[in-house]
């Protein structure tokens, strides 16, 4: 008896995708990076931030008040993160964040707070904050947060 010789295999779909992205440039892409907006008065906090995350993973843009951070939130494209200050020189309350829900419904907002209290906890909660980070916190810590 003669055994016989499967017939060749045509690569599935996905392998042919596989294949193709062989042949691509090996860098991010526009839409793969996430943009986050840094809200915090203090320049050096910014900055920080920053550095600590990969530009070629995140997109960066900053504001120092409430003011600069609802223009930013109206004029560019939205956010995938906001990592928001609580108090800030115009605004010490949780209004920003109620603006940020308003303006970037889909962004995952962190709030950032040396002030966090169980009362300002559930509040940020029951108005869309994701999480309350407590100042001083470390940096290190924030790339593996904003893959929430």
């Amino acid at each position: 008896m003669l055994a016989q010789t499967p017939a060749p295999s045509r690569p599935s779909k996905v392998e042919e995708g596989l294949a193709a992205a062989k042949d691509l440039p090996h860098t991010a892409t526009k839409s793969a990076v996430r943009r986050v907006l840094v809200v915090d008065d203090e320049a050096l906090v910014r900055w920080a931030i920053g550095q600590t995350l990969d530009p070629h993973l995140y997109e960066i843009t900053e504001a120092a008040d409430a003011e600069s951070a609802a223009r930013a939130l109206r004029e560019s494209a939205a956010p995938h993160v906001v990592l928001l200050d609580l108090r800030l020189s115009d605004c010490n309350d949780l209004r920003l964040l109620e603006i940020v829900r308003r303006l970037a419904p889909a962004a995952t907002v962190i709030l950032m707070t040396a002030f966090g209290s169980p009362e300002v906890r559930g509040a940020a909660a029951r108005l869309g904050a994701a999480f309350v980070l407590d100042k001083p916190f470390d940096l290190d810590s924030l790339p593996e947060l904003l893959r929430v």
